[in-house]
Order: structure tokens, then C-alpha cells, then sequence
């Protein structure tokens, strides 16, 4: 059977979602890093910019973006499905996604970044061997730039580590009963948490030793997601498979109250941003959200994140997972939305389907570009 490469490195966040799905679904791929000369001179001209991860299928296709990625396979029918069959589970685990990039990005850049002296030798390894020996030092440092821009101050520190630890003891309690979020399947959820929770948190020596420590049954997940099976003995004669009946264990509701905590504020801030910047700057349907491909920031926006404030930087990608969630919502049935609205409103979620976008944020040519003008609450 012919390969897919996979263009990514160890310690990325992405690449790690995309590993750990090609692997769990049987997808026959090699791996190779960014200094393949292949990839600087045939994807990266295609792309328009140097990123990963990126998937070249075995007829040549280009798919970059993890979301793009395993929407393409789940399209194409896979063995495992990321996407769960119950309603409340599909929206969940969209929600989940959201929360792995919009909040936990924060707390994986925080413990890689912010305890550098004490992991010097493991990150600088890592980033040698995916960028070469002389580009480690300039991505290590851009990565490092960004701190701020997600929220990650000396005022914001102790909130993000305190938050980490309930996060970590709320996953916890979860998988005394389940092995992945919604039963002894891994969906889109499962497999979202676990970029930051394995490419950072889960291989960084700081925040994997702290995982190991305090949350064992979490840093057992991250090796079950990792395996190319459903990896679950000691959970016995548990049923495969997604939970029947669209059934949300109540372990769940903590754990997504959680993430409703912090991702609401923020996001209402960067949606009242976006009202007024779709006023002034009046972008055209189709057009790319940026002026260069590389360009994922497009304004900055005061907001805060359990009550500290901080300025955040605003991209139109967090619009473009964001409406994944509602899109899933709006396309349930009367009795589905019904019974997801009252879940979402005990989890405090509501505003997630309640607050107004000004536009649509679409991907296309491998960059997000602008959709259509929204008139009212999505």
C-alpha cells in the first residue's frame, strides 16, 4: 500500500494530532521534518509558506491544517470515526477542540516556554533536529515572541498554572470511568486535547513530570491516543465504541464548565473586536483574512483570562473553530438542539451559540479567508 508523508516534527503540538490520528485509524504514512529537501522546495511553493503539519496523500494532494487533515480522511471513511454519531457528543467534542487551541495553547506555551532554563537541553535538541542546527535558536525565539500575545504574562502565570492543575484533576476523574471522552472511542475532542497535552505538556521534561505525578490516568491517555488501537485493557469489559444513546457522563460537566470559564470571556471580547473591525475594514467574501499567508494575527484586543487581564492577539482561525461548534449545533433537529441547550446550559456554555459574529471565517488555498456577513446570532 502506497504512503502518505507527513511533514511535522516531534515536538509540535499539530504534528502530534495528526500522528496520533493517522496511527489510531491504520493510514499508512512516513514521517519526515521541514529541512527535507523535498519540503522546501515542492510543498512549501505550493503552500505559499513554510508550516506544518502537512500530509502529501499517495496521488500528490496537498492537506495542510489538522482540522483540514482529518476532515479529509474522515470524508474518505476510516475504521475509527472521529466523530462521534450522538448530537450533544458531535458538538462536545467541537467544543473541546476550541478549548485545546483557544485555552490550552495558553498553558502548553506557558510550561515550555516560561521553564526553558530547566528544559534547555531537551527543547534545543527538539528543535535542532526539525529546524537544523543553525534555524533552532531563530524558531526557538520566535516561538518564545508569542508569549504575550496568548495571554501568557507574570500576571497572568499563576492563573494558568493553578488552572492547568484543575484542568489536569478534572481530566482525571473523568478517566477513572472512561477511557477517551465520550466512551472507548477517540473523537475529534480526544484528539484536539492531546496536541498540547502530548507535544508539550506530555513530552516537555517540566509539565510531563508534573503530569506523571498528579495525574497518572492523564498521562495513560496520552500513551492510549498515541497507540494504534483502542489501548484500554485496564478498563475491562468496557463497551467499544461511543457511548450509546448520546449518553454525557457527568464527569464531563466539570470538566467542560472548565473550559466555559475561560474561553467565554474571551471570546466575547474577540467577537465584539470583530464587529467593529468587519464595520471599518468591510472584507470581501473570499478574500484571505491576511495580507500574507504566514500572517495569523490580524489585531489585538484587551481581554482577560480568569480575571487578569491581558491584550490578546486576535486570529481568525479561533472565528473558523468557533463556528464549527455552532454549525454542528444549527444542523441537529428540534429534539437534538433541545437537548443540547439545556447540557450547555448547565456547563455554562450557551454564549457559545448566543453571542453574534459579525462574518464567517472559511479555509480555502490554505489559508482561512472571509465568508459571508452575519446578520443576527449564528
Amino acid at each position: 500500500m502506497a504512503s502518505h508523508i507527513l511533514y511535522g516534527v516531534p515536538h509540535s503540538l499539530y504534528t502530534g494530532k495528526t500522528r496520533a490520528y493517522l496511527r489510531k485509524q491504520g493510514i499508512a504514512y512516513v514521517e519526515r521534518t521541514p529541512v527535507d529537501p523535498h519540503f522546501r522546495e515542492q510543498v512549501v511553493p505550493r503552500i505559499g509558506r513554510g508550516i506544518i503539519p502537512v500530509v502529501v496523500t499517495p496521488g500528490g494532494e496537498l492537506v495542510q491544517d489538522t482540522v483540514d487533515i482529518l476532515d479529509h480522511f474522515e470524508a474518505q471513511g476510516v475504521r475509527a470515526s472521529a466523530r462521534p454519531p450522538g448530537a450533544r457528543q458531535r458538538v462536545l467534542a467541537h467544543v473541546a477542540e476550541l478549548y485545546a487551541v483557544v485555552g490550552l495553547t495558553r498553558h502548553a506555551m506557558h510550561y515550555r516556554w516560561s521553564y526553558l532554563d530547566e528544559q534547555r537541553a531537551f527543547l534545543t535538541d527538539a528543535f535542532t533536529g526539525g529546524s537544523g542546527p543553525d534555524g533552532a535558536a531563530k524558531v526557538m525565539a520566535r516561538m518564545q515572541s508569542y508569549l504575550p500575545m496568548l495571554g501568557v504574562t507574570p500576571e497572568t502565570i499563576p492563573a494558568i498554572e493553578a488552572s492547568y492543575l484543575a484542568l489536569l484533576d478534572l481530566i482525571e476523574a473523568h478517566l477513572v470511568h472512561h477511557p477517551y471522552l465520550f466512551g472507548a472511542q477517540a473523537s475529534l475532542g480526544d484528539y484536539g486535547l492531546l496536541g498540547p497535552l502530548f507535544a508539550h505538556l506530555g513530552r516537555d521534561p517540566v509539565p510531563a513530570d508534573l503530569m506523571r505525578r498528579r495525574a497518572p490516568r492523564v498521562a495513560r491517555w496520552v500513551e492510549r491516543m498515541n497507540a494504534p488501537d483502542a489501548d484500554m485493557p485496564e478498563y475491562g469489559d468496557h463497551p467499544p465504541g461511543y457511548l450509546a444513546d448520546d449518553a454525557v457522563p457527568d464527569t464531563l460537566l466539570p470538566l467542560f464548565r472548565h473550559m466555559a470559564e475561560e474561553l467565554i470571556p474571551e471570546l466575547r471580547d474577540k467577537a465584539a473586536w470583530l464587529e467593529s473591525f468587519v464595520a471599518e475594514a468591510d472584507p470581501q467574501e473570499g478574500a484571505p483574512v491576511a495580507d500574507k499567508p504566514h500572517q495569523r494575527v490580524i489585531g489585538t484586543v484587551d481581554t482577560s483570562f480568569r480575571g487578569v487581564p491581558f491584550a490578546s492577539g486576535v486570529q481568525p482561525y479561533t472565528f473558523f473553530l468557533w463556528q464549527r461548534v455552532t454549525d454542528a449545533a444549527d444542523a441537529l433537529p428540534r429534539d437534538g438542539q433541545k437537548s443540547l441547550h439545556a447540557w450547555f446550559e448547565k456547563a455554562g456554555l450557551s454564549s457559545l451559540l448566543e453571542l453574534p459574529r459579525a462574518i464567517r471565517v472559511e479555509r480555502g488555498g490554505y489559508v482561512e479567508r472571509w465568508g459571508r456577513r452575519l446578520t443576527s446570532a449564528p
